[in-house]
């Protein structure tokens, strides 16, 4: 073989190992470089959540999971309504103007919530972060007092607050439970996450 031939073998082979390389450096980086994106999870975890409310009955509420944490959507009846009245004066922050947990301003009402006979709440008590059990039936009953309204009790540490969430005052929350941003698609549509039109 002569010299020439040696040398353009040569380059032809260093072409091809050139090229093999190129094609498995961007093989190694495509998947590289994607791990940088939030997962499906991740993305998910922070999106807003989208709750058909068309089948819930007065005096029913559901869990809806936002951000990892639980989402009570809960529709009041008129008593439990009229029982915003009683506790009014037995609760610590009765306008949620406290600031551990900012009370969106259009949760900022005895009800809290936007349409009254819906409330929205996160079902983590403020205190240290347990979940605080639905004790909905008014009357005596053991950890509550003689006139129970109605409402959440923790029963991590024995605080309690009414069906719009608010704390009773002397209890170990600082503060009401926290009012998720939240707003209505539709009357039977409601969007946990956001609480601004795009």
């Amino acid at each position: 073989m002569s010299d020439q031939q040696v040398d353009k073998s040569r380059r032809t082979w260093v072409a091809i190992a050139c090229g093999a390389g190129a094609v498995g450096g961007v093989a190694t980086a495509i998947p590289f470089v994607s791990t940088f994106q939030p997962s499906e999870r991740a993305r998910a975890a922070g999106a807003a959540v989208e709750v058909d409310i068309s089948t819930l009955q007065p005096g029913e509420m559901i869990t809806v999971e936002w951000r990892g944490k639980p989402v009570w959507i809960m529709r009041r009846t008129p008593e439990q309504l009229a029982s915003l009245d009683h506790t009014e004066s037995q609760v610590a922050d009765p306008q949620s103007l406290r600031t551990q947990y900012p009370t969106p301003e259009y949760a900022r009402n005895q009800h809290r919530s936007i349409k009254p006979e819906i409330f929205v709440g996160v079902g983590i008590c403020s205190h240290l972060g347990c979940s605080p059990i639905s004790k909905l039936t008014p009357g005596a009953q053991p950890s509550l007092p003689d006139d129970w309204q109605g409402g959440f009790l923790c029963p991590c540490h024995g605080s309690t607050f009414d069906v719009a969430g608010r704390v009773f005052k002397n209890k170990p929350a600082p503060d009401n439970l926290e009012v998720p941003p939240h707003m209505y698609l539709s009357d039977s549509k409601l969007l946990i996450g956001e609480d601004k039109q795009a």
